[in-house]
């Protein structure tokens, strides 16, 4: 892995080390350093882990969970029995844990898009559909009106924000929609609001 060539690099470097080469100290130096060695080594363990990524049992485990409480209710009754069907049926455990669990399960997080029409004419300007998922931060980017057209478009980027960081938006890009609303006729102000 990465340990063996760095090992092997090391060692070349050492070599040229003792000829005195120009910054070869200081690579060799930076090389043995040993933030540079655990940087590697969890490097290494994340490839491993990424290789042997855990795969879920079940695709439905909120179906399996209402199997589980239905045999449940055939069993002896016992302190054990009553808890676990309790914990089973509680709101928190079956939307939040499970709900969760069936969706990253199933790879169901990316937001569904419609298909693009067929007949689009030759002529017809290029456009992007964006979907930015902000999680309560802005979004780092300005509208405005275009003089001439009227269009409601991006005017700046603010560097870090948001909309820099995904690389989607860029200033001049016309916006048609946002959020499923048309904004042809909207003013700035009621399009900030839709975002």
């Amino acid at each position: 892995g990465v340990s063996h060539v760095l090992t092997l690099a090391l060692q070349e470097l050492s070599l040229l080390c003792k000829r005195d080469v120009n910054g070869v100290g200081m690579l060799y130096d930076l090389l043995r350093s040993r933030w540079l060695q655990a940087l590697l080594k969890i490097y290494e363990c994340l490839q491993h882990y990424l290789g042997k990524r855990p795969a879920p049992v079940t695709l439905q485990a909120r179906a399996l969970s209402r199997e589980v409480v239905e045999l449940l209710r055939e069993a002896p009754p016992s302190g054990e029995v009553k808890e676990l069907r309790r914990l089973l049926r509680s709101p928190h455990f079956k939307a939040a844990l499970l709900s969760a669990h069936d969706t990253v399960a199933q790879k169901d997080f990316e937001p569904t898009l419609p298909p693009l029409p067929d007949n689009i004419p030759e002529n017809e300007e290029a456009m992007r559909i964006v979907c930015l998922v902000k999680n309560n931060q802005p979004l780092g980017a300005t509208i405005k009106r275009h003089e001439i057209t009227g269009d409601i478009t991006v005017a700046r980027v603010i560097h870090g924000g948001l909309a820099d960081r995904s690389g989607l938006l860029y200033a001049g890009d016309k916006l048609v929609e946002v959020n499923g609303v048309p904004v042809e006729g909207l003013e700035p102000e009621q399009v900030i609001n839709i975002l």
